[in-house]
């Protein structure tokens, strides 16, 4: 059960919100995860409280206010392959939607099974 987090900065429209949270999900799918597995959530912030270098560390084009943060909260065990795999078919997605790759950061934080209680208090894999 990946865990999207989106951090934009404000203001962002339904449609941009939505683009990017459905590319994000299509790359998801196409790494293995079941489409209705589907937990986001937007973080959408002032300019002073989501801060970022414009260039850092090598861009082709300068970061602007359109600028995402993903943070994929998943469990642990997938190879550099699959993540490179979830990464191109990220920026297809984002391309497709008229935003440019260079406003996309993705972070991937993995943890155990043991981890995880999807509802009830439940440890289903453990």
């Amino acid at each position: 059960m990946p865990f999207v987090t989106m951090t934009t900065r404000q203001p962002k429209t339904t449609a941009f919100k939505d683009g990017v949270l459905q590319a994000v999900h299509a790359a998801l799918v196409v790494s293995g995860v079941p489409p209705t597995d589907v937990f986001q959530r937007v973080l959408e912030l002032p300019a002073e409280d989501f801060r970022f270098d414009t260039h850092y560390p090598d861009l082709s084009e300068a970061r602007t206010d359109d600028f995402v943060l993903i943070e994929i909260v998943w469990s642990a065990g997938r190879s550099v392959k699959v993540k490179k795999a979830l990464l191109a078919t990220l920026m297809d997605g984002i391309r497709a939607m008229g935003m440019s790759p260079e406003q996309v950061m993705v972070c991937f934080k993995e943890t155990t099974w043991e981890n995880w209680s999807f509802a009830g208090g439940r440890m289903l894999h453990v």
